[in-house]
């Protein structure tokens, strides 16, 4: 019997919309515990390595969110498998650049790069949903 919560994730068990290679290796990061669900959020190390190859390694991830240059939300991160999700806005200080986390019209994320301004305010925020008629939220 299992004890506590999983640590480990495999790739092939990773959502689909993170959009990682099947025979790039056996492990997949998985995202720690935060404000997005595991199947609804993209992590940290993802986003530098695979999307935006700042980095090659996990090591390399691990050493850039360390080095503190790293904020979600106008916060520093230094999880590498910090849990980044919908309309987030992540920002690399050092390279000057920032993303907000968005969805395509596939369902995948897919980052949408903001000048200063616009990384100031969140586009939307949900207080509360309701079903409606025929279930439809």
């Amino acid at each position: 019997m299992a004890r506590g919560p999983k640590k480990h994730l495999k790739r092939l068990h990773a959502p689909r919309h993170w959009n990682l290679g099947k025979m790039t290796g056996v492990w997949a990061p998985r995202p720690s515990q935060g404000p997005h669900k595991l199947r609804e959020c993209l992590p940290m190390c993802v986003i530098l390595r695979d999307r935006l190859k700042y980095a090659l390694t996990g090591k390399e991830c691990q050493q850039i969110s360390m080095e503190r240059c790293v904020k979600v939300d106008g916060k520093v991160r230094t999880d590498p498998n910090y849990p980044a999700g919908f309309m987030d806005v992540i920002e690399l200080e050092k390279s000057n650049d920032r993303f907000r986390l968005m969805y395509d019209v596939k369902g995948r994320y897919v980052l949408h790069r903001l000048d200063r301004e616009e990384a100031q305010f969140k586009l939307c925020r949900i207080n509360k949903v309701f079903i409606g008629p025929n279930k439809v939220p």
